[in-house]
């Protein structure tokens, strides 16, 4: 985040940053600092972002669109890529059906809403076929979320 601002002063600096800001500017500012501030920022956050997201024994290559445990690996399709990245990067959270089609499918989609549980059984299969110690558990009337199997 990027706070723009007229307050100058050290202690408003210092109360930006520390309440979440990640660059303060003070107004009046020249839009080339600006936009350079935006490159820097975004250079940042694309270096830290990993490809890779593992729960389990379960990882998550998003570069590859691949799940793979021990046993194999499988190549997913791309809407099977964004719910199950939805649930990887938020393990233990409840997602809604309601969620799920509107970061996966978009506001403006004329899909219904149990195509969201289509996609849900897919991924059970193949974490399944995977033997994977992760699952994917409904809660009645309220959506999924994913969480490792209890041995």
């Amino acid at each position: 985040m990027l706070l723009l601002t007229a307050k100058s002063e050290v202690d408003d600096k210092v109360e930006g940053l520390d309440t979440g800001a990640n660059d303060y500017l003070t107004k009046p500012f020249n839009p080339r600092e600006l936009l350079a501030r935006i490159r820097a920022m975004t250079r940042v956050k694309a270096s830290q972002a990993s490809s890779l997201l593992k729960m389990g024994n379960v990882t998550l290559n998003r570069a590859t669109f691949e799940i793979s445990t021990k046993t194999g690996n499988f190549r997913l399709a791309k809407k099977e890529l964004q719910m199950f990245e939805i649930l990887m990067s938020n393990p233990g959270a409840l997602i809604s059906s309601e969620r799920f089609m509107e970061k996966v499918w978009g506001y403006d989609s004329e899909a219904e809403m149990n195509v969201v549980w289509v996609y849900i059984s897919y991924l059970r299969k193949k974490l399944a076929t995977l033997d994977a110690d992760i699952k994917i558990r409904a809660v009645r009337n309220a959506g999924c979320l994913l969480e490792e199997i209890e041995k």
